[in-house]
């Protein structure tokens, strides 16, 4: 722990998995002096309770009646609790992540109280308005004290919207950490391999869960018919399968179309980056994907219509639209076969050196003041 930083001083405040992943460093580096607070955004016993255990996380304080509620719904009562909680036991600082509902309310809250606001992966920019992840990510860097951006790009964004270049750090993103620290041993990975028959460089590993794919039909049947086109006798393609997209899918009366598909249940973390580490190819519409497949030196399909990673698209990911594109584009990739998958492998990821939990540590230890600290 910091020697400047008491015990619970820092609150934490994260609501889904991606966010608990890219946290998980940051929290350990801080030790007793982090506060993991939950808005219950993404929880369950089954997928965060199990990240949490997994990722060796504190049990944190949590919030009641945010998760499974709409937009407004979720951030209104996590902004009330979380004020209470800040209120009860006031944090030195608050420290957020990302573009989530949770995050939101972890930055209006702090700013209600003036308590000074870290923002994790500050600057991100889809310029989609459709987004409601980037109205969370625009509110959260006005109100934050200080800005954490993950790369130049990310500084130049905020520099751009008329942001004090005082306020910005350039970090590099945690991800990169977090995929270095939990992507399992060589031997673990063959192990896991084996188990589900799978050969090293022969599969294709995909996921879907954004709700501009799960929420229309026709998005839908399009990605998991793409999909299915990709199936090959010495090529499965494997689906970690989210109980809301089965869901979806099913009330959609599709279910049909995952019979070509090698459809699990949603994995842990360390075994979604064990196989993402050895497939052919990533086919995918998440954002924390479009980040470790360039740490993991691995092709990525993203189905989605914008994104706010374009340093991975430069190299390591193209962005398609549900429907033949997706096909094209993952021929495209496989054809490159093993030469592909080198020059990959050779690359640095755009987002850092590993070290980004250190440095935000050090800019938290330096907003304790001796003045904040005596009060």
């Amino acid at each position: 722990m910091p020697a400047t930083l008491p015990r619970r001083s820092i609150a934490i405040v994260l609501g889904t998995r991606p966010e608990l992943v890219k946290l998980t460093d940051l929290v350990r580096l801080l030790g007793p002096a982090a506060h993991l607070i939950h808005t219950g955004q993404h929880y369950d016993e089954d997928l965060s309770g199990r990240f949490l255990t997994e990722l060796g996380l504190p049990e944190p304080t949590p919030l009641t009646g945010v998760g499974g509620k709409p937009r407004a719904v979720q951030i209104s009562a996590a902004l009330e609790q979380l004020d209470e909680l800040f209120t009860a036991e006031p944090p030195l600082a608050v420290v957020v992540q990302g573009d989530t509902n949770a995050a939101l309310a972890g930055a209006l809250a702090a700013n209600a109280r003036g308590i000074p606001l870290v923002h994790v992966e500050a600057g991100l920019r889809s310029h989609d308005r459709n987004m409601p992840e980037e109205h969370n990510r625009v509110l959260i860097d006005r109100v934050a004290d200080v800005l954490c951006a993950a790369t130049e790009d990310n500084r130049a964004n905020l520099l751009a919207e008329g942001l004090e270049d005082a306020r910005i750090a350039v970090t590099g993103n945690t991800v990169v950490e977090a995929v270095r620290n939990q992507l399992p041993s060589s031997a673990e990975r063959a192990a896991l391999l084996d188990a589900r028959g799978l050969t090293a460089d022969g599969y294709v590993l995909a996921t879907v869960h954004r709700p501009e794919n799960t929420d229309d039909p026709a998005a839908l049947r399009a990605i998991l018919t793409e999909l299915a086109a990709l199936v090959a006798d010495d090529r499965p393609v494997l689906l970690p399968l989210h109980p809301r997209t089965r869901a979806r899918i099913e009330a959609a009366g599709l279910a049909a179309l995952l019979a070509p598909l090698t459809v699990t249940a949603p994995l842990g973390y360390s075994e979604f980056l064990a196989l993402a580490r050895h497939a052919a190819l990533l086919v995918s519409d998440s954002g924390g994907i479009q980040e470790e497949c360039t740490v993991l030196g691995r092709p990525l399909v993203v189905v989605r219509r914008s994104t706010e990673r374009p340093e991975a698209m430069t190299d390591f990911a193209e962005l398609v639209a549900p429907g033949p594109a997706i096909g094209a584009a993952a021929r495209r990739r496989l054809a490159e076969g093993p030469e592909g998958l080198a020059r990959l492998a050779a690359l640095p990821s755009p987002f850092g050196d590993g070290l980004a939990s250190e440095r935000i540590t050090a800019l938290l230890a330096g907003i304790a003041t001796p003045v904040r600290l005596a009060a």
